[in-house]
This record gives C-alpha cells, structure tokens and sequence, in this order.
C-alpha cells in the first residue's frame, strides 16, 4: 500500500511539473512590447478594414478588439505570434478567419498580414 502511495504521489508531481510551464506562460516584457506594438501599428491602418465575420470595422475599432483579446487570453500567450494565433486572426464565436482588405480593395487573411507585419517589426528591431 506504501509503495502504491508513492507512486501516485510521484505521478501527481510529475503531473504537475509538465503543467507548470502552461500555468505561468505569459509574454515576456520585450514580447509584450512587440504585441503592443503591433496593436498601435494596426490602430494606425487608416486606409485599411478588417472584416469580423464578414462585418466591416476600422482600425481603431480592430485595434481594441485585438487589445481585449489580449487582456482576456494573455495568460495563454508567450509570443507575438501566439497573440496573432489567440487573438487576431479568428473568431471565437464562429471559428471564421478575420480579413484584412487593403486600400486597393485585395482582401487577405488577417493571420498572414499580420504574420507579415509582425517580421517587418521584428526586422526593424534588428537594425
């Protein structure tokens, strides 16, 4: 029975230990910046709309629900990508890809465009 005990209490921490990480994952302070970063860079697409379930919103109004995303999920974000993965490129309520369409009236999807501004921020940071 003791040994029995043992084990369960050795599995019990391991269980743990492998969850730890999950618990605690949140973006680290540079990390935050460049999420916050590209927040603003978004408020600040004024010739662009970004359709939610096909329903047109500026930039401003991207930007806030983007930030409230992050605000609700940013115990479950470790990256910039994470936030672009958890909180800018789909729906919650209908799993649909939020778009981007640009001011030449191309539509792409969010998780892309994003993707692609979000290495352009990453290269700048480098020069």
């Amino acid at each position: 029975m003791h040994d029995r005990r043992r084990c369960l209490h050795i599995a019990t921490l391991a269980l743990l230990a492998a969850f730890a990480p999950l618990a605690a994952a949140t973006p680290s302070e540079q990390e935050h910046k460049l999420i916050m970063a590209l927040i603003a860079h978004v408020q600040g697409m004024t010739t662009m709309k970004f359709l939610r379930n096909g329903e047109p919103h500026d930039a401003g109004e991207a930007a806030e629900h983007m930030q409230a995303k992050y605000k609700h999920f940013r115990d479950e974000i470790v990256t910039a990508e994470d936030f672009i993965e958890r909180c800018a490129s789909r729906s919650e309520l209908t799993g649909k890809p939020y778009m981007v369409k640009l001011a030449d009236g191309k539509t792409h999807e969010a998780r892309g465009f994003l993707t692609q501004e979000l290495r352009a921020m990453r290269q700048q940071g480098r020069r």
